[in-house]
């Protein structure tokens, strides 16, 4: 099985002599005691843009919802969180030493049943490991908590070991909103879909805008956008690309930006069913929009995700326990394997 204690992607490894183990006595919430390699996404992105999917670069205006659309019945909102437990070293047999990071991840789904207006908590897991560049390092039991290895490939820099993480939980978030779905659902996933392109009828939902992948023409039709609006869709043309639209939820502020999100949907859609998400996306997430006075991240941060955010940070444990647990595992005096 898949998580505590079921090895997960890049478990097992060679068997041999477990190395040395040590932890930062940094709190994780302030990062580590070495510094990471700076890094963002580019702006404007690289991305090569097809923006005449839906109408012509020329046409470009505001789509207002369509007569006769409607919101689905259920919608699925998932995601994850993930947490740094502690910082590790490892001291191989050889000298060397390894970074490492003992991190824990959860992923949910919340059911939005919009036709009784009834919300709940469809499913959540949580799971831990010890990612590392280490060859020799073996699973890491902090009391009754497990942390099965993940190998991560090159030298191990602080960077690319907490990116790691986000594989395993995308595969979680795939995992617990397979199991709660039904006919003819929607399903928002938070944040891009990277992986999850080959789940049916699946939005990508993402509220926080780095990257900017249109020309100066075309943005202000999406920085002109009233609530309750969206851009044509357009196509990201890359490996990872897929139909692509912004849209305005609710929101009283007059920034170029405030309330904008971009949604994403699967480019192997015909562009027909693309369209028809990007309608459905319209009359659908607005009525999730949070609000100032409840949340900071408003309306961006739509209210069934706030709440599954809590609860799932909530299920990962008391961070300051697990961090002396894993001390104690390190100096010994707890059980390893």
């Amino acid at each position: 099985m898949t998580g505590p204690g079921g090895g997960g992607p890049g478990g097992g490894g060679p068997v041999g002599e477990a190395p040395e183990l040590f932890v930062d006595a940094w709190d994780p919430g302030y990062g580590a005691s070495f510094e990471a390699v700076p890094g963002g996404p580019a702006t404007p992105s690289r991305q090569q843009v097809d923006a005449e999917v839906e109408l012509p670069a020329v046409d470009w205006r505001a789509i207002d919802v369509r007569a006769g659309v409607r919101a689905p019945d259920v919608v699925l909102l998932v995601d994850g969180v993930r947490r740094i437990d502690a910082s590790v070293w490892t001291a191989e047999a050889d000298g060397a030493s390894f970074p490492g990071v003992a991190a824990s991840y959860a992923a949910g789904v919340v059911r939005c049943d919009l036709e009784r207006g009834a919300a709940r908590l469809a499913g959540a897991q949580v799971r831990r490991g010890l990612f590392t560049a280490s060859p020799s390092a073996r699973e890491v039991r902090a009391g009754t908590v497990r942390y099965p290895v993940h190998r991560v490939g090159g030298t191990g820099e602080l960077n690319k070991l907490q990116a790691a993480v986000q594989g395993p939980l995308t595969a979680l978030e795939v995992e617990v909103s397979g199991a709660a779905r039904v006919d003819g659902d929607l399903l928002v996933v938070d944040g891009p879909l990277r992986s999850r392109r080959q789940l049916p009828r699946t939005l990508g939902y993402v509220k926080t805008q780095h990257s900017q992948y249109l020309d100066a023409r075309l943005t202000a039709v999406v920085t002109g956008l009233r609530p309750g609006q969206r851009s044509p869709v357009f196509r990201l043309v890359t490996a990872w690309g897929g139909y692509s639209w912004y849209l305005r939820l609710p929101v009283s502020g007059g920034a170029p930006w405030a309330g904008i999100v971009r949604v994403e949907c699967s480019a192997e859609l015909a562009e027909a069913d693309a369209f028809a998400l990007a309608d459905l996306s319209l009359v659908t997430l607005p009525r999730f929009a949070s609000t100032p006075y409840k949340d900071p991240r408003a309306p961006q941060n739509l209210v069934p995700i706030a709440g599954l955010e809590r609860r799932l940070r909530a299920l990962l444990g008391d961070a300051r326990l697990l961090h002396r647990a894993l001390t104690a595992a390190a100096r010994g005096r707890g059980p390893r394997v």
